[in-house]
C-alpha cells in the first residue's frame, strides 16, 4: 500500500508542480494530511502523546521527512522527470546502511562496500544523462540526492521513536510538525490554489490523503515491527512503478543513461542487502593449559 501510493506521488507532484511552488505544494499536502490524521486520532486515539526525548525525536523526523523531504522533492521534480527523481530517492536505503555502519557500530561488510561503489556509479550516470542543453537538470540531481538524505534521516530517527509511540500518533504528530514548518508558504499556497484548476486541487488532496496520511501511517506500522534497513530496501520497487505511471500519465521516459544509472542504484542497494550481518570481531580463545604428568 505505502509503496504504490508513494510511487504515484512522484507522478502527481510532477503533474501539479506547474501550478504550485515547492513550498506551497508541501504545505497544502501536509495540511490535508494533518486534517485527515487528526480526525483518525480523535476517533481511534489509544495512547497519550509522547513527551521528552520521544517527542524530540518525533519533531526531528517531522522536520526532516515530512517538511524538508517534501519541499526538496517538489523542487527536484521541477528539474527532473518523475522516474529519475524516484530512482535517486531510492539511494536512501543505502544511506541508512552506511549510517548504521558508522553510528551504530554495525561495520561495513564487503557487499555494503561494493554496493556503495555501484550505487554511486549510478548516480554519476544519472547526473550525466539528465543534463540537457539549456536546462540545469544537475540541480535536480543534487536536490534528488538531498531528498534521499532527508528521507534516510527521517527513517532512522523515526525508528528510534517508534518503540515509545504508536504508528498513528507518530504519523499524526510528524505531519503536524511538517505543516507548521511549511506554514510560511501558506499565503502562497492560498494564492496559487485560487487560480489552480479543480484537477490540481484534487491532486493536492490526493497527496495529503493517500501518500501522506495513509502511506506514512502504514509505513510507520511496518517500521515498528521491522528493521529500518530491511524495510527501506522494500522501496526498491517504487521507481519501476513510478516510471510506468509517468510514462502512461505524463508521457515521460528517462533518457537511456539515466535509466542505466537508476538500475545501477537499485543493484547497488540490492548488493548491500545480500549480507544481513556486518563483520563481527571474534574474541580470542583463552590459552589452553596442558598438564603434563610427572615422569
Amino acid at each position: 500500500m505505502s509503496l504504490l501510493l508513494w510511487a504515484s506521488a512522484f507522478v502527481v507532484i510532477r503533474w501539479v508542480g506547474q501550478s504550485f511552488g515547492p513550498g506551497a505544494l508541501a504545505f497544502g499536502r501536509l495540511l490535508v494530511g494533518s486534517v485527515v490524521l487528526t480526525v483518525l486520532v480523535l476517533v481511534r486515539h489509544r495512547q497519550q502523546p509522547p513527551a521528552g526525548r520521544t517527542l524530540a525525536l518525533v519533531v526531528a523526523y517531522g522536520l526532516l521527512w515530512f517538511a524538508g523531504y517534501a519541499v526538496v522533492l517538489n523542487w527536484a521534480e521541477r528539474h527532473l522527470d518523475a522516474g529519475t527523481a524516484s530512482m535517486l530517492v531510492q539511494l536512501a536505503p543505502l544511506i541508512v546502511a552506511v549510517v548504521a555502519g558508522l553510528a551504530l557500530g554495525e561495520g561495513f561488510s564487503r557487499p555494503l562496500a561494493l554496493g556503495l561503489v555501484v550505487a554511486l556509479s549510478g548516480v554519476a550516470l544519472i547526473a550525466v544523462g539528465s543534463h540537457r542543453p539549456g536546462v540545469t537538470d544537475r540541480t535536480g540531481v543534487a536536490l534528488g540526492l538531498l531528498a534521499a538524505v532527508l528521507y534516510a534521516g527521517g527513517v532512522l530517527v523515526q525508528k528510534l521513536a517508534l518503540p515509545r509511540v504508536d504508528a498513528l500518533t507518530a504519523t499524526w504528530l510528524g505531519c503536524l510538525v511538517g505543516a507548521l514548518a511549511t506554514s510560511p508558504f501558506a499565503h502562497q499556497a492560498w494564492t496559487q490554489a485560487t487560480s489552480a484548476s479543480w484537477r490540481d486541487l484534487v491532486a493536492v488532496v490526493f497527496l495529503g490523503v493517500g501518500p501522506t496520511a495513509v502511506a506514512f501511517t502504514t509505513w510507520a506500522y511496518a517500521l515498528s515491527r521491522s528493521g529500518a534497513g530491511k524495510l527501506s530496501a522494500t522501496t526498491l520497487s517504487v521507481p519501476a512503478v513510478a516510471i510506468a505511471l509517468s510514462w502512461l500519465v505524463l508521457g515521460e521516459v528517462p533518457v537511456l543513461l539515466s535509466v542505466v544509472g537508476g538500475v545501477l542504484c537499485v543493484v547497488g542497494v540490492l548488493v548491500t542487502r545480500r549480507s544481513g550481518k556486518a563483520p563481527t570481531s571474534v574474541a580470542p580463545s583463552p590459552p589452553v593449559t596442558v598438564e603434563r604428568s610427572g615422569s
